[in-house]
């Protein structure tokens, strides 16, 4: 009977037995059979994979070529655009004088052509100084004039405007931009036009709590104050529906992307999140014409569900600091008394003498910062 050396899992050494056919360790209807011998090689060869461009294999019997993989190329984020031709540009306006002549020019018509239609009273005929008229009556000419002289006192007085330090207009006419006003003082503009009141001024917006992390992923809640101003009315207005939404919206944005530090942590990290959230937030609404100065936390607190672990884990850290700093003060109090005691002479002692006096200065050190001793 031939015999051969074989390895078995158990031992490293040869084994003398008869020659056996390899077992299968797995065989089922979900698997192949793994011979066992393929799991208990001495000296494996080291395999080596050569890296080569991803390639896509061809179906049998189609004939078809590998095709080489091109790597999908990344996409950056695309910034926010408007319409590139919507910008601020002044709009003609005239003195508001020029209104106010037309509208009395148009009341003053209108008086003429009662008078003449003989339909003005007589007591406003003394008041006015004007001489008795039997008048002709309301025939079509005295209506043309009732409605030229009205017109010619609504285009005057309906046109008027009042410009303000710190706010403009934008004017509008059948959903086209005609331009934005802001000088002061009365002015006069086509009555026809839309106009909507934009507040120019330095303002400063103080958010409602809102959600943020900080670079652990912890949940917080943060209130952030954001200097800003409108820069071009013309995109603020037409270029988003709602402006002050847009900002609010932005900086929600940049908080979800910047990690928030608690207060007490280090001044350059505080320094540096407002830095980052400032040049999110102005990236994101200068293309709809709004400056924004500076994006700073003011308030910054773990959010409700939370809060409590967070404290108790602040609680425990800053406990286990202050055991490890008066721990290590009395250690080196203790040290310092046995090394002065011993150095001078004062007493001799041997270790175990040594250690009883340790112990002894320890809990005497412990129970005078007012510490526990286990």
């Amino acid at each position: 009977m031939s015999t051969t050396t074989s390895h078995t899992p158990e031992s490293d050494g040869p084994v003398e037995g008869p020659l056996r056919p390899h077992g299968r360790l797995i065989h089922n209807e979900a698997t192949t059979e793994i011979p066992v011998h393929l799991l208990f090689r001495d000296d494996p060869a080291p395999v080596s994979v050569p890296l080569k461009p991803a390639v896509v294999g061809r179906r049998q019997g189609t004939g078809e070529q590998p095709r080489l993989r091109s790597p999908i190329p990344s996409k950056a984020r695309p910034a926010a655009q408007v319409d590139p031709d919507l910008a601020e540009c002044p709009a003609g306006v005239l003195p508001g004088m020029a209104g106010v002549c037309a509208g009395v020019g148009g009341v003053a018509g209108c008086v003429a052509a009662s008078w003449w239609a003989g339909v003005l009273p007589r007591l406003a005929e003394q008041a006015l100084g004007l001489p008795a008229l039997a008048g002709a009556g309301l025939g079509p000419a005295q209506w043309a004039a009732y409605a030229g002289a009205g017109a010619l006192g609504l285009l005057g007085f309906g046109g008027l405007l009042r410009g303000r330090t710190g706010r403009a207009w934008v004017l509008g006419m059948f959903g086209r931009y005609r331009g934005t006003v802001r000088r002061t003082g009365l002015l006069w503009v086509n009555p026809l036009l839309r106009r909507r009141r934009v507040d120019v001024r330095l303002r400063h917006w103080r958010s409602e709590p809102m959600p943020a992390a900080d670079g652990s992923g912890v949940a917080l809640r943060a209130v952030v104050l954001v200097v800003w101003r409108v820069r071009d009315t013309a995109r603020a207005v037409l270029g988003v529906e709602d402006h002050e939404t847009y900002l609010r919206e932005c900086v929600e944005a940049a908080l979800a992307r910047v990690p928030v530090e608690m207060p007490g942590g280090t001044r350059g990290a505080m320094e540096s999140a407002g830095d980052a959230l400032t040049r999110l937030v102005s990236a994101d609404a200068a293309p709809v014409g709004l400056e924004v100065f500076s994006v700073r936390p003011v308030c910054v607190e773990y959010a409700p569900e939370v809060a409590a672990a967070m404290h108790r884990r602040r609680i425990a850290a800053l406990d286990a600091q202050q055991r490890s700093s008066m721990l290590t003060s009395v250690v080196d109090s203790v040290e310092d008394t046995v090394t002065r005691l011993t150095m001078r002479g004062l007493v001799e002692l041997d270790d175990y003498e040594r250690k009883v006096l340790v112990r002894d200065l320890t809990v005497a050190f412990c129970s005078g910062r007012g510490e526990p001793v286990a």
